[in-house]
């Protein structure tokens, strides 16, 4: 039987079979279970119920914050959050906590002139902040701005405290105080100590950096008679210790003014959230800083166990290469590694691809993407043959390597086909036998990363149970982890359930948007505008592209000069969609492979194959009328086209869907309705920073701007003018040919203009 790694109730399992590779950190007990004994990657997470905890709930200025408030928004918003990561509703008690407190706090430090400062509410210190399932390290509000003297990182820790009674417990210390119909508390200082060393101690955000860090409680209901034990000259000291009540308020307006400079925190509270894990570097960039050899990503969280687990199995597993051993080790190991978008499934992946080569492993790195693979090849591994060779897709492997992959990586799992086939190959060449088989004989050890969310097409045919069963077919060790944690989006879970939920994609009931610091959403009124705002931010540094659902058709390169036919047309606005081509096009526009990189790309309509797997600042999203609202439901269609007389190009006769793949009368109703929905959750996740939805439908363009409500609140959009110095990241050029000693070379001739990342 196959070996099966999972969790049952929080606990790590592997299926005994006999005759099946013993992976080091499990030990069979008296159940026939072989039983985890190293941490797993599910265990040492910070966890409320079955639910990973938020890094934050809310980041907004404070000023921002009264301004959401008197929308009637923000506890809204906070509840959703709450709901999503506790598994329940939040209490009343809860709910008018935040109404109250976080509004007195905020009130204040408008009071101190000190709007601007970031409050960052309900976070804990960083992703790797764990070890503690039952007792969360979760601060009620982080402070962020710059000193007022040296301009430094300025940090305050806040708890919020609605007591307005507090009594000594007989024959306890200070530290231990009683709070009517609550019982026996620890003095806040306490619970802020704990906080102060997350944040401050050698693996903390504030580590390296040069700061003021300092905390407080703020009791705003209680007057210094009623708390007296808190206040006392007994009670905690330290620089995280300060208690402020009702009666404190002009000090604690004072100490604001004196902790914070007035101007804005946002480039502060940029380097916090960088710190703690939710500003990762762009994928692409982070491969041309390390030109793919050394140290890539910043792994953490679930990412860096999965990781450190791949690589343990592999050095169990896999031959050395220094030594080789007498009698060859047959073991054959599968990785399956689930997760969304923005999990940081291609981070993990090309960071063990790094790892194993440096050790002298053979690796490659498959994907079903052109895009994501040209990307990589253009832009990381430019001039480098090898570099370049090593990345390559599923249907390479009809026939198995030989001498076998040491280790095969299968980013984008999902797109995995039934056969390996090509209407170009002869017959001899084409597959025989499942692909994903075919991806197993390749190698030792294999990798599968995989999103069942993002299938686009009805022949892509990879889920959990396809790669389950093929692994049970070969008795083989099957280890599966689940990536949760959010990368993408600026970090934003809330944007990504936000989006799911609008597209029907789960059954929560589409909400209105809420700004949550993390991730900008607005809806354009026209094609003209959503181009404007994504011209304007490309040009000013940021990296920005335009993609669209499949609702045109798509002309083939036209004549020697390879002229681009505009065939994205919107009233009066017209432009082409990214060249259906392997070569460079009239006007120097880009192979499909590199639209989305490439400086040329932003004069180009993308769609889903040449956006998935890719990221970008800002993106704007093209609703066409394959998926459109009417009443209280999305209705899915089928286009038909039209021969244009005069041109002789294909058009719009009847608006819909005009994917070849997709509109096929083989595929049903419910798989079509389907397919169209991931299509645009794929679109709509491609940005770190602002998504700008348009649709040509005015009924749905309505319905969005209705979820999505007013955009104008101080200092939440961020375009690359607003944004401060910090977080704007200039996107590397390509590297030259060659690295390291290899000699370098110009690349020339008309077809090979020199590139720019984005």
């Amino acid at each position: 039987m196959m070996a099966v790694l999972r969790v049952d109730h929080g606990v790590a399992v592997v299926r005994s079979a006999a005759g099946l590779p013993k992976i080091r950190g499990t030990d069979c007990g008296p159940t026939g279970f072989l039983t985890r004994t190293c941490p797993h990657p599910h265990e040492s997470l910070v966890l409320w119920g079955t639910h990973l905890v938020s890094m934050l709930l809310l980041r907004l200025a404070a000023q921002d914050l009264l301004t959401l408030n008197s929308r009637r928004r923000m506890v809204p918003h906070l509840a959703a959050r709450w709901r999503h990561f506790r598994g329940a509703d939040a209490s009343l008690s809860e709910r008018s906590a935040w109404a109250e407190s976080l509004v007195h706090l905020a009130e204040d430090l408008v009071a101190a002139g000190r709007g601007n400062v970031e409050m960052i509410v309900e976070c804990a210190a960083t992703l790797d902040e764990a070890d503690r399932p039952a007792d969360p390290r979760l601060i009620d509000v982080v402070l962020v701005g710059h000193h007022p003297d040296d301009k430094r990182l300025s940090v305050q820790l806040v708890e919020l405290k609605r007591w307005s009674t507090v009594t000594r417990v007989e024959r306890a210390t200070a530290e231990l105080v009683h709070v009517p119909g609550m019982g026996r508390k620890k003095h806040p200082a306490l619970q802020l100590r704990e906080y102060y060393e997350a944040f401050t101690g050698g693996r903390g955000p504030l580590s390296g950096l040069d700061f003021e860090c300092g905390g407080f409680a703020y009791l705003h209901n209680a007057t210094d008679a009623s708390v007296r034990p808190l206040v006392d000259v007994d009670a905690p000291t330290g620089a995280y210790a300060a208690v402020y009540t009702n009666d404190r308020r002009e000090q604690l307006i004072s100490d604001l003014r004196k902790h914070f400079a007035d101007e804005g925190g946002a480039s502060a509270a940029e380097i916090l959230l960088q710190n703690m894990g939710l500003r990762n570097t762009p994928l692409l960039d982070a491969m041309i800083r390390s030109r793919g050899e050394d140290t890539v990503f910043t792994l953490r969280g679930r990412q860096k166990r999965v990781a450190e687990q791949i690589l343990e199995t592999a050095a169990e597993v896999l031959p050395d290469p220094q030594r080789p051993a007498l009698v060859p080790d047959e073991r054959r190991v599968v990785f399956l590694v689930t997760g969304g978008a923005g999990t940081g499934k291609s981070a993990i992946g090309l960071q063990i691809k790094a790892e194993l080569e440096a050790g002298g492993h053979t690796v490659k790195y498959a994907s079903g993407s052109r895009a994501f693979n040209g990307a990589i090849q253009e832009h990381v591994g430019y001039g480098d043959r090898e570099f370049r060779e090593s990345f390559t897709y599923f249907s390479n492997f009809v026939t198995p390597p030989d001498p076998l992959l040491d280790v095969l990586i299968c980013d984008e799992a999902h797109r995995l086909r039934e056969r390996s086939t090509n209407r170009f190959w002869k017959p001899e060449h084409q597959g025989t036998k499942p692909q994903v088989d075919e991806l197993l004989d390749a190698s030792r050890l294999t990798v599968f990363f995989l999103d069942e969310g993002q299938t686009v097409r009805p022949n892509e045919v990879g889920t959990v149970d396809l790669i389950r069963n093929a692994a049970r077919r070969r008795d083989t060790a099957l280890l599966e982890y689940e990536l949760r944690e959010q990368f993408r989006c600026g970090g934003s879970d809330a944007y990504i359930r936000w989006v799911r939920a609008l597209l029907g994609m789960t059954d929560d009931e589409p909400q209105q948007w809420t700004p949550d610091g993390l991730m900008h959403v607005e809806v354009a009124d026209s094609p003209e505008e959503l181009e404007r705002i994504i011209r304007t931010e490309a040009l000013a540094g940021a990296s920005a592209r335009l993609v669209a659902g499949y609702c045109w058709p798509w002309t083939k390169p036209i004549g020697k000069e390879r002229r681009l036919e505009a065939d994205v047309r919107i009233g009066d606005w017209h432009r082409p969609w990214n060249a259906d081509s392997d070569a460079y096009c009239d006007d120097g526009a880009p192979p499909c492979r590199i639209w989305a990189v490439h400086e040329k790309g932003l004069d180009q309509i993308g769609c889903v194959y040449t956006a998935q797997g890719l990221e970008w600042d800002w993106c704007g999203v093209i609703m066409g009328e394959d998926m459109v609202r009417r009443g209280d439901r999305w209705v899915f269609r089928r286009g038909k086209e039209r021969k244009d007389l005069e041109s002789g190009v294909k058009r719009v006769a009847v608006p819909g869907s005009f994917d070849p793949k997709v509109k096929a009368g083989s595929v049903d109703d419910e798989e079509f309705a389907r397919l169209v929905r991931h299509a645009y959750h794929v679109l709509m996740t491609r940005a770190s920073r602002a998504t700008v939805l348009y649709s040509t439908d005015e009924e749905t363009r309505n319905y969005l701007k209705g979820l999505v409500g007013e955009v104008q609140v101080h200092g939440l959009r961020p375009t690359w003018e607003n944004l401060p110095e910090e977080a704007r990241v200039p996107h590397l050029p390509r590297p030259r040919r060659g690295r390291g000693s290899r000699r370098r070379r110009q690349s020339t001739g008309p077809h090979a203009p020199e590139l720019y990342l984005f």
